[in-house]
């Protein structure tokens, strides 16, 4: 809702309070009026656009003792009224008025009203048109509209207040370019978008249905066929192959709002684009791309199953060709409506990061394991694209993008036995250059092994989906970290709230590969309140003896790790098994902890007191029978 602010400007005598005092009074007011009005509020009537509350109309005076007063108002004011009737105040509006509102830095809307019409009979209203309004209006940008006004006689007085509050809440002047009779390129874009989001097919047309569906989204209302009909010719008379059996193309539709912001019907637009959430720049409004949503400490954020179904329904759509990939034209085109691919995407390398088909296109399996990591480490990100994409929730009780979302329950106490409740799960691969991780994240992808060596220098991620003992699927993102590995172990309480797991990596064919793990662990003693795996890779290869002060196995033996490292080579089939191994460390945490002397001698207690509670039972059985025996003898 709008509270509109109206400054009345103009020279001495142009009869600017004749015209306040008009549209309060309703008839034209004979006695002398005081030389400024004071300031008056206007409720909302029938005429008032409906977003608008109340209006206040300030009268100024143009005196130079009053300039600081005139300054401070048209300040306040969000649009201004400048008045002027006949030829030397029309000269004043370009040498004194308008170069005067641009020295006080103020950008508003200024509609330009040309009073006492009654006076200027002589005068037809396309030649005032022509010979006054247009000419300002191309070298003045920030006038907004014109209109021709007598308060003597009453006429379009409440049209030009009417006009400036149109001003504020349906601007011309972000839509439409008056000197080259175009819509201005945001328009355009904003226009493109709309057009996207309404042709839910994607076929390019917008058929008689998808055109039923935008006007009821639009106007709440039906389109009948004769407007239909009308729309279609009126298009016609433009672009006539824009208007097909098929339906109206984009530039059809384009050229449909050009003519309502030429015709002055700009309102229409206006209704247009806020029924898609754009605010008065033609940007879309902060609340829809960044809806509240917060994840708890060591909790995360997952797609919902609406979610799910929205990127599943999405490629399919996008799919063009049916070869269950998204081809660079495919995504190019899913991501038309958007600023492009998210950031991280591009700094993740995608498509590299997720499945693809023989061909290099992005698989269903692909799309949504990389939303699904998008979610689970940025989930603003999902929120702001699937605003951007035209995500609408079906839950009547959250209508918001945040219905596409869910979040898990915090994970806080990893060593407790049991499983955690989410379905994505985040794994850094740490160990020495040249220990194969870039080879296990391609294999994470299914990709195959390449003997030529690329030191990893940028962070790199690969997602995919693991299946479980059970048949339960999640989601695995596997980082190697890079230059940045000391940047991101240093920050304790990031790691430990976003990574679920470790997967240490050593190559068990090179003499100095494992020593980097002990090292590192020391250096980062925060290593240990995450689960770990410890992974031998290049297992194809001829084992050696590592010159370290404890060999793998021996390590993990110290650390009382419950698996001892998995020996493996990313060229055999078994590697898969290492993906379910890292994956269950992280849905079971406890399972993966390094053991600490009370856990173990904890548990051998335990295993004690269980063994002394079954030989005492034992032994009171075989007391009770020989007791029974003897009797029955």
């Amino acid at each position: 809702m709008a509270t509109v602010r109206i400054c009345v400007c103009g020279d001495e005598g142009t009869g600017k309070s004749s015209l306040i005092t008009s549209l309060v009074k309703g008839v034209f007011v004979t006695n002398k009026i005081q030389p400024i009005l004071p300031q008056i509020t206007i409720p909302p009537t029938i005429g008032t656009p409906e977003n608008v509350t109340t209006t206040t109309v300030v009268d100024t005076s143009a005196v130079p003792q009053e300039r600081n007063n005139l300054a401070r108002e048209i300040r306040k004011s969000n649009v201004i009224l400048l008045v002027y009737s006949d030829h030397y105040s029309y000269e004043r509006v370009a040498l004194f008025w308008l170069p005067y509102f641009r020295s006080l830095g103020v950008n508003v809307p200024v509609v330009l009203c040309a009073n006492k019409s009654d006076l200027a009979a002589e005068h037809s209203e396309a030649q005032v048109i022509e010979e006054e309004m247009l000419p300002l209006m191309s070298e003045f940008k920030e006038i907004d509209s014109c209109i021709r006004t007598s308060a003597r006689e009453h006429r379009n007085v409440n049209e030009a207040f009417f006009v400036c509050q149109k001003a504020v809440t349906h601007p011309i002047a972000p839509l439409f370019d008056s000197k080259e009779a175009a819509l201005k390129p945001a328009a355009v874009s904003a226009l493109q978008r709309i057009f996207y989001l309404s042709d839910k097919d994607r076929d390019g047309y917008l058929s008689d249905k998808e055109i039923g569906g935008f006007q009821t989204r639009c106007f709440g209302k039906p389109l009948s066929d004769e407007d239909l009909a009308h729309i279609k010719e009126t298009i016609q008379k433009g672009y006539p192959e824009s208007v097909t059996e098929s339906g109206i193309d984009c530039q059809g539709f384009i050229h449909l709002n050009k003519l309502y912001a030429e015709k002055g019907r700009h309102e229409t637009v206006w209704i247009i684009l806020r029924a898609f959430q754009y605010t008065d720049n033609l940007s879309l409004q902060e609340n829809f791309l960044h809806p509240r949503f917060e994840v708890p400490p060591f909790a995360s954020a997952e797609l919902s199953p609406e979610g799910y179904r929205f990127f599943v329904n999405l490629f399919l759509l996008s799919d063009k060709d049916n070869d269950g990939g998204l081809n660079n034209a495919e995504l190019a085109s899913l991501f038309a409506p958007t600023p492009g691919l998210p950031a991280s995407w591009a700094d993740g390398s995608f498509p590299s990061s997720t499945v693809r088909n023989e061909a290099g296109h992005v698989t269903l399996q692909g799309w949504l394991a990389q939303w699904s990591m998008t979610t689970f480490m940025s989930p603003k990100t999902t929120l702001e694209y699937l605003a951007y994409l035209g995500f609408e929730s079906s839950d009547r009780n959250n209508t918001s993008t945040t219905a596409a979302l869910k979040v898990t329950r915090p994970r806080k106490r990893r060593r407790r036995p049991g499983r955690v409740g989410r379905n994505v799960v985040q794994c850094h691969v740490l160990g020495a250059p040249g220990s194969g991780k870039s080879a296990l994240l391609d294999a994470l992808l299914s990709r195959g092994f390449s003997t030529t060596y690329h030191p990893t220098i940028q962070p790199r991620t690969a997602v995919n989906t693991v299946e479980l003992p059970g048949g339960k699927q999640c989601y695995l993102i596997m980082d190697e970290l890079g230059e940045l590995e000391p940047a991101i172990l240093e920050n304790q309480a990031k790691l430990l709230d976003q990574c679920d797991v470790i997967a240490y990596t050593y190559d068990s064919s090179d003499p100095d590969s494992f020593a980097y793990i002990p090292a590192l662990r020391a250096k980062y003693p925060h290593l240990e309140e995450l689960p770990s795996v410890f992974i031998a890779l290049k297992a194809d290869l001829d084992r050696t003896t590592q010159r370290a002060e404890h060999q793998p196995h021996e390590y993990t033996a110290m650390l009382n790790i419950p698996t001892p490292p998995l020996h493996v080579s990313v060229t055999w089939t078994s590697i898969q098994e290492v993906f379910v191994h890292i994956a269950e460390a992280a849905m079971e945490p406890s399972t993966a902890f390094p053991r600490s002397e009370e856990d173990v001698e904890g548990k051998w207690m335990a295993w004690g007191i269980a063994f002394g509670a079954v030989v005492c039972a034992g032994a009171a059985a075989v007391m009770i029978w020989r007791r029974v025996s003897g009797s029955g003898s």
